[in-house]
């Protein structure tokens, strides 16, 4: 079944990049593998997928520990806690949701003691609401310039999430905006900064982040199917 949603996801990006103009083969998916257990990744992994994305550091470790023979390039997605860092500085890929200086910073050390450089994203707040993370966009360009002082962190790009919505065009304002803002940054020069990654766009709406530019799409719906359960057992 996860095989076959695979395929369908692919044909789907495929069709939405001819659509408008892009080669399907920009346009990289992370399979949002959190909640689920490491049987559903194997079967993506059989299915020729290596890109996860994970939003709890102690469940991502578990799932590292159980493919460390595997090649497979996990994504922290999440909101990450300065705290937590040293968990996953060894071997995370990309960080998507660095939104503050002093988790930077903290990246940036731990990244020094693992000797290694890690890419980062720079998560921007494009909703009015307040359960969502994020640098405000008028903020990011001096973020990303403090950033970029970091000796053992490399921003690579920037991420975004839509609001909640059942319609997808509702999400196409936040996306617009960063792609326009990663625009702004690449005339800015900034040194040790290089805007490859859009990572914008989830099951229900990645169709128009493609259609703005996402470089990175975070699909987990689609291809695991639907979470009935947090962490703590709870309904979602």
């Amino acid at each position: 079944m996860i095989a076959e949603n695979l395929k369908n996801l692919r044909k789907r990006i495929e069709q939405t990049c001819q659509k408008c103009g892009r080669r399907s083969e920009d346009v990289r998916l992370v399979a949002v593998s959190k909640t689920f257990p490491v049987e559903a990744i194997q079967e993506a992994i059989d299915a020729g997928h290596i890109d996860f994305g994970e939003n709890y550091v102690q469940e991502l470790q578990e799932k590292y520990k159980a493919f460390a023979e595997r090649i497979i390039h996990w994504h922290f997605i999440g909101h990450l806690q300065s705290n937590k860092v040293k968990y996953i500085a060894e071997y995370i890929n990309l960080i998507h949701s660095v939104d503050d200086l002093n988790l930077g910073k903290e990246i940036s050390k731990r990244s020094e003691q693992c000797n290694r450089i890690q890419d980062v994203l720079v998560e921007i707040h494009t909703t009015d609401e307040a359960t969502k993370f994020g640098v405000q966009p008028e903020q990011a360009i001096t973020l990303i310039k403090e950033l970029s002082q970091l000796s053992h962190l490399r921003v690579c790009g920037l991420m975004t999430m839509g609001p909640f919505s059942d319609n997808p065009n509702d999400s196409r304002p936040s996306f617009r905006c960063v792609a326009d803002l990663k625009k702004q940054i690449e005339t800015e020069g900034i040194v040790n900064v290089r805007m490859h990654y859009l990572s914008m766009g989830m099951t229900h709406d990645f169709e128009v982040a493609i259609e703005e530019g996402a470089t990175l799409i975070r699909i987990g719906t689609a291809i695991f199917g639907r979470r009935t359960k947090n962490l703590n057992g709870k309904e979602r």
